[in-house]
Parts: structure tokens; C-alpha cells; sequence
């Protein structure tokens, strides 16, 4: 295949991923259940870092784009194709990566603050607010991450009063799997009633601490080490990035068993990034209450 068809190739599969990410199709079938949840866990993504008005199907618009522009820029310096083609296929994946950063770290942020929420609905409780009411203050005497969200649950629950309506919205906003267990809770608890809803925030609020510090620990302990493992899986492919650049190195690549050696490395860094995640994976939280 020569340089231009490539080039052209490239380009065109890009543009025609882009248009149709962006479009919804009249009876198209629904996505196969792993699709469907990765497409969940990207707006969950996008609500947690404040791009809730993004449409999860623009991030793999996005990637696309990103290796497209890559493989054009290396292959316009070089004119080798399966270097540059290579190195556009691994930088497609980091806007999903820098996303699911962001979003990890938002998490973890929102992780410290669910406490001090839950101690503030328990004072308000307490000091005679209605359980709305107590949801409102947070909206102005609440952490600060948590204040735009509880701002909104306000203006709903002022404009409809349904309480019920008014905390489903409130859980699409906050796109978290402990504010999830929350708003359940005290959806229960309005709608059964009872007298022991101090004492099970003032447990709840206790469990978040112990779970939060947990955590913070374990994170602090292998985050170098798996930070190592990333420079690790990386450097290969920054090596061949900066090769790609020189056109006598390149050319070198741009062969049968340049191919053959791509495409081994591709997998077996795959391979190792994927078990290196499975070892140093905590135990996440799923938002099964959605």
C-alpha cells in the first residue's frame, strides 16, 4: 500500500467514525451489554469532572481524531507507514485514559467529603429540618464538591416538590456509587418512616471514614509502584514515537518484520498492562442503585 492510499485510508476511517458517533440511528439495535455499560461508565466519567453536557459517544470521536491527526503527523515526517500507524492506534487511547483519571481522582475527592455530608443531614435532622430541607442546606452549608449538585436538587424540589423525582436527578448528577447508597437510604426512610435514621447516618457516616482512610493508605503504598509499571509499559512506545521522527530509523520498521515486531510488542505490552491492572486493582465501587 503505498504512502498516499494509507494516508487517505487513515483519514477517511476516521472522519466516518467521528460522523457516525455523533448521530443517533432510527432502529438501530440496542449496543451489546458490554458497550452498553463502557458507554455508561464514560458519562458517568464526564459527570464527575464537569463535562455532563458532553455526549459520551465524543470521547471515541475524540480518540479517533487524536490517532488520525498522530499517524498523519508521523507519517508527513516520515513516510512510514506502520510506525506511524502504530504509534496514532496507542495515542488513540488516551483521551479515555486521561478521562478515567480525572474522574478516578474526582472519586477519590468526593470519597473525603461524603462524611461530612452525611454529618451535616444528621445536625439538620437533628435541629428539626425536614429530610428536604436538610438536602437543600447542603446546597449552601455543604462541602464545596458536593454544592452545585444539592444547588440543583434546590431548584428542583422548589419548582415540582416531588421528592422522589427530585433525588433520581439528584443521583444522574452525582454520578457516584455512595451517593447512590444515600439517596436510597433516605428514599426509604421517607417513604417507611421511622425514628432510627440519626443513628444509621451516624454509622454510615462512620463506615465512609474507616473506608476513606482504608483506602487512602493502600492507594498511598502501591501508587509508586504502579506508576513505575506505567513508565515501564510506556517507554517503548515513546522510543518508537521519537524513531518514527528520523526517516532512516523508520524505514527500518516499515517492513514485514517491522510489522511482525509491532504487532508482538502491541500484544504483549496489552497483555502486561492488562495483568499488571488486575493485580494492583482495589475493590471498586459499582453503582448498582442507578
Amino acid at each position: 500500500m503505498s504512502g498516499g492510499a494509507f494516508l487517505g485510508l487513515v483519514a477517511g476511517l476516521g472522519l466516518l467514525s467521528i460522523w457516525w458517533s455523533l448521530w443517533e440511528q432510527e432502529g438501530q439495535p440496542a449496543r451489546s451489554g458490554a458497550v452498553q455499560r463502557w458507554m455508561d461508565r464514560l458519562r458517568d466519567d464526564l459527570i464527575k469532572v464537569g463535562l455532563d453536557t458532553v455526549p459520551p459517544a465524543a470521547v471515541p470521536a475524540l480518540s479517533v481524531g487524536l490517532g488520525v491527526l498522530v499517524s498523519a503527523s508521523l507519517w508527513a515526517i516520515s513516510s512510514a507507514v506502520i510506525p506511524s500507524f502504530a504509534i496514532g492506534l496507542a495515542a488513540s487511547i488516551l483521551p479515555v485514559l486521561v478521562l478515567r483519571s480525572a474522574a478516578r481522582r474526582r472519586a477519590t475527592a468526593m470519597r473525603e467529603v461524603w462524611p461530612e455530608a452525611v454529618d451535616h443531614i444528621n445536625s439538620a435532622i437533628r435541629a428539626g429540618l425536614s429530610l428536604p430541607e436538610a438536602l437543600v442546606q447542603l446546597s449552601s452549608k455543604g462541602p464545596e464538591e458536593l454544592r452545585p449538585a444539592f444547588a440543583e436538587f434546590a431548584l428542583d424540589y422548589q419548582a415540582s416538590g416531588d421528592f422522589a423525582t427530585c433525588l433520581d436527578r439528584l443521583k444522574v448528577r452525582l454520578a457516584d456509587p455512595v451517593g447512590d447508597r444515600i439517596v436510597e437510604a433516605l428514599r426509604i426512610t421517607r417513604d417507611v418512616g421511622g425514628t432510627d435514621l440519626g443513628g444509621l447516618l451516624r454509622t454510615l457516616s462512620a463506615f465512609l471514614r474507616e473506608d476513606a482512610r482504608t483506602r487512602a493508605e493502600l492507594e498511598a503504598r502501591q501508587s509508586w509502584t504502579v506508576n513505575a509499571a506505567r513508565l515501564a509499559l510506556a517507554a517503548p512506545w515513546i522510543v518508537l514515537g521519537l524513531m518514527a521522527t528520523r526517516p532512516q530509523a523508520a524505514q527500518a520498521y516499515d517492513s514485514t518484520t517491522g510489522l511482525i515486531l509491532v504487532v508482538v510488542g502491541a500484544a504483549v505490552s496489552l497483555l502486561a498492562y492488562r495483568v499488571m491492572l488486575l493485580i494492583a486493582r482495589l475493590p471498586q465501587d459499582e453503582r448498582v442503585l442507578r
